[in-house]
C-alpha cells in the first residue's frame, strides 16, 4: 500500500514531467492542492484558471481569487460556456457531462497558448459514483493527476494541511446547477436566486447549507449547526425572510439535512410540485 508521501512523489513527478500546467482552478480542496503543488514545482509555469458563470457562487468566485493569491500562483478568469449548450440548460442526467465538455472547449485555447497539459482535481473518491463528467474530461483531453496518483480525498485534505493551505477542510461545494432538479431547466434567473438565498444564509450563520430549487418553494438543507440556528425562532424568521427576499414564494427545511443531490431521487409531496432531484449533485 502506498503512503502519502508516495503518492506526493507521485504527484510531483506527474507535474514535472508535464513540465507545463493549466489547473481547472474552483477554490476547492482538491484543485487548490493541486495548483499549489504545481506552483511548487513548476512557478510561473503553473496557470490556474477560475471559470466564471452564472452556475458558480459569487463567494466561491472571491474564495478563490484570494487562495490563488495566497499560494502565489498564477490565475486567470475565463468565461464559462456552457450556458450557451442546451444539452446543459435542458438539465438530464448528462448535465455534468456537458458542463465538463465546456469546460474543455474553455481550457483548450488558454492550454495551447501556454503550451501546457490541462488538468483538473479528480481523486480516488470519484470513482465510485456515476460521473459523466469524468468521462467527458477524459474525451477533451483533461488530465488527473491527483486520481493517477492514487490520492484520496483524504489524503489530499492531509497533504493540504501540512502544506498550510487554509482550504484544507473546506466542506464540499457544486455548482450552482446542482441545486435544480433534474429534468427542471436551468436559467440564469433560478441560479442568481439560489445563490442570493445561500449567500443570505451564510450572513446569518449557516456554514454547509443548501438551497433546492422547486419552482415556487425553496427548500433548505444544513447541517447540525445549521439547525440549532433554525430552533431559534428569530434567526428562523430572518432565514425564511431571507430565502423569499431573494424571490421563493414558499420556504421549508429538509429534516433530513445536509446531503449530495445525487444519493436519491426525491419528490415532493405536495400538490403540483415540482420533481425532486435525480443525479445532479451539491
Amino acid at each position: 500500500m502506498r503512503t502519502l508521501a508516495d503518492k506526493e512523489e507521485r504527484l510531483r513527478a506527474w507535474l514535472r514531467d508535464a513540465r507545463r500546467v493549466v489547473v481547472a482552478f474552483s477554490g476547492g480542496i482538491d484543485s487548490a492542492l493541486l495548483l499549489a503543488v504545481a506552483h511548487e514545482e513548476l512557478g510561473e509555469a503553473a496557470l490556474g484558471v477560475l471559470v466564471e458563470g452564472p452556475s458558480l457562487p459569487a463567494h466561491d468566485r472571491r474564495d478563490a481569487e484570494h487562495l490563488a493569491a495566497r499560494i502565489g500562483a498564477r490565475l486567470e478568469i475565463a468565461a464559462a460556456r456552457e450556458l450557451s449548450d442546451e444539452r446543459y440548460l435542458s438539465n438530464g442526467p448528462d448535465r455534468c457531462y456537458w458542463c465538463r465538455a465546456a469546460l474543455g472547449e474553455t481550457l483548450r485555447p488558454i492550454a495551447q497558448r501556454e503550451r501546457a497539459r490541462m488538468a483538473y482535481g479528480a481523486v480516488v473518491d470519484d470513482l465510485g459514483d456515476d460521473r459523466p463528467g469524468m468521462k467527458a474530461a477524459e474525451e477533451a483531453g483533461i488530465a488527473a493527476p491527483l486520481l493517477e496518483a492514487g490520492m484520496t480525498k483524504a489524503d489530499v485534505r492531509a497533504l493540504a494541511r501540512r502544506l498550510g493551505l487554509p482550504v484544507w477542510d473546506k466542506p464540499a461545494s457544486a455548482c450552482l446547477s446542482s441545486r435544480i432538479p433534474t429534468g427542471i431547466r436551468i436559467t440564469p434567473e433560478r441560479l442568481a436566486r439560489v445563490d442570493r438565498a445561500e449567500s443570505a444564509l451564510r450572513a446569518l450563520g449557516f456554514g454547509l447549507v443548501r438551497v433546492r430549487d422547486h419552482g415556487e418553494l425553496a427548500r433548505i438543507e444544513c447541517d447540525a449547526e445549521g439547525f440549532r440556528l433554525l430552533v431559534r425562532p428569530d434567526l428562523r424568521e430572518r432565514a425564511v425572510a431571507a430565502v423569499r427576499a431573494a424571490g421563493f414564494a414558499r420556504v421549508s427545511v429538509d429534516l433530513e439535512g445536509y446531503r449530495p443531490a445525487g444519493l436519491a431521487a426525491r419528490r415532493l409531496p405536495a400538490a403540483g410540485a415540482e420533481p425532486g432531484s435525480g443525479p445532479n449533485r451539491g
